[in-house]
């Protein structure tokens, strides 16, 4: 169901909303936001909230210095943080010039754009995100240290595992603004943890990989505590991972419409979690795609050089392979409820999601067409099979080479990517 700019103002009206965060995401994925309140915000709906382009990455090059805060109604949720008297929400926003065009370095218009290629193709996708990430201690001075919230190992229990309250309250607290909280465990490094949530549209699973984000990190401030998603944040201990899950089927003309912006409530919560009706499996051919362009794209899933200490330790992946469940393969392609699953494990959660989700859905749309095939699974010949980039360089390189990569994103983007050595 859509709701109209008036009854998002009657709803700030009868929950006492007194402050509105509009946020969006730099070309690399940081979150950015600007607050206004309530008055401002038939302004924000008609016309959009400027902000100064010129000191975000990625728009500084846009060639305007003023752009636009559009804000998307269905991703209102309020923040279960801040206090109930004046209540605080954030929606999420597209970035537009003054005519109110979409800024082609904007990574969420990026990724609408992929899924409106998918819906004329007759595809469907559906995203679920497993995230993994550490708690330090703070100093004296509230400032981050590297010292683990607990020495507990994997799936250990209390008391061992000093980190499972602050996971119950993460739960809660996203399950209050729209996400499905799946599982949660402490995972193999000194004060580890992963908390998985369930599929949704791609657009949709975005915005909530920003929204998890967001909540782990504010819960752990509270708590006196640091989150950090960072690949390699400790060279000798398990680094962390950002799996995304796919799933695809072609659908019919209706089914792939409604794919394009599922209906959510007021609350920010997708009214479609899952596939509903018919369709046909093409997870294979999406897998297979994706493990043919998987290098091109490799920068934009790991895009720091901290990403590539953590290729090829414990069980993160450096290898192009998939099996059924390996630990170590790159990718897992498995059966599950009828359906093909994917499981890519090299990504890591300083990539963009907008821009992630964009190119692996490109990628999974190039397999389809061409009807690619899986190579041979991993085996015991694994040594044989070829690298992922070896080191962020290796990385601009491939994507520098890649015609793919280029037919998808804009100059600005690959620009600020792939320049520098």
């Amino acid at each position: 169901m859509e709701y109209t700019p008036e009854e998002v103002m009657q709803y700030f009206e009868e929950e006492d909303v007194k402050f509105i965060r509009l946020m969006f995401r730099d070309a690399f994925g940081v979150q950015k936001n600007i607050s206004v309140m309530p008055g401002e915000m038939k302004k924000a709906f008609l016309d959009g909230i400027g902000i100064n382009a010129g000191r975000i990455a990625g728009f500084e090059s846009s060639g305007r210095s003023n752009l636009y805060l559009k804000p998307d109604i269905s991703t209102l949720a309020i923040l279960p943080w801040r206090p109930e008297s004046g209540r605080v929400v954030r929606m999420f926003c597209d970035v537009c010039d003054a005519r109110g065009t979409s800024v082609d370095a904007d990574t969420r218009v990026i990724l609408k754009k992929a899924i409106k290629k998918a819906a004329d193709e007759g595809v469907s996708f559906r995203f679920g995100s497993m995230s993994e990430f550490y708690l330090f201690k703070l100093d004296d001075e509230g400032e981050r240290t590297y010292i683990p919230y607990d020495e507990a190992g994997y799936m250990d229990i209390a008391p061992l595992d000093k980190g499972e309250n602050i996971r119950r309250e993460i739960c809660l607290t996203i399950e209050e603004m729209g996400l499905r909280p799946e599982r949660s465990h402490h995972e193999q490094g000194p004060g580890q943890n992963e908390i998985d949530f369930h599929y949704g549209d791609p657009l949709t699973a975005a915005d909530h990989m920003s929204t998890f984000m967001m909540a782990v990190s504010t819960i752990a401030g509270r708590n006196g505590l640091y989150a950090d998603f960072s690949p390699k944040p400790v060279r000798d201990k398990p680094g962390n991972g950002y799996h995304v899950n796919i799933y695809a089927k072609k659908v019919s003309e209706a089914e792939s419409s409604c794919s394009v912006n599922d209906s959510k409530d007021l609350t920010g919560a997708s009214a479609d979690a899952g596939f509903a009706g018919s369709g046909q499996d093409v997870g294979r051919y999406v897998s297979a795609g994706i493990l043919d362009k998987i290098k091109e794209i490799t920068l934009f899933l790991n895009p720091a050089e901290t990403s590539y200490r953590r290729f090829g330790t414990n069980t993160a992946p450096d290898r192009v392979n998939w099996s059924p469940d390996s630990r170590s393969s790159l990718m897992h392609v498995s059966e599950k409820n009828g359906m093909i699953r994917t499981e890519l494990r090299s990504p890591d959660a300083l990539s963009n999601p907008y821009l992630a989700y964009s190119l692996l859905i490109e990628a999974g749309l190039y397999g389809i067409r061409n009807k690619l095939t899986l190579p041979e699974m991993a085996g015991d010949d694994d040594d044989e099979r070829e690298l992922l980039p070896q080191s962020l360089k290796e990385a601009k390189e491939a994507a520098l080479h890649s015609e793919f990569v280029r037919n998808i994103l804009p100059d600005s983007i690959m620009e600020i990517y792939c320049s520098g050595n």
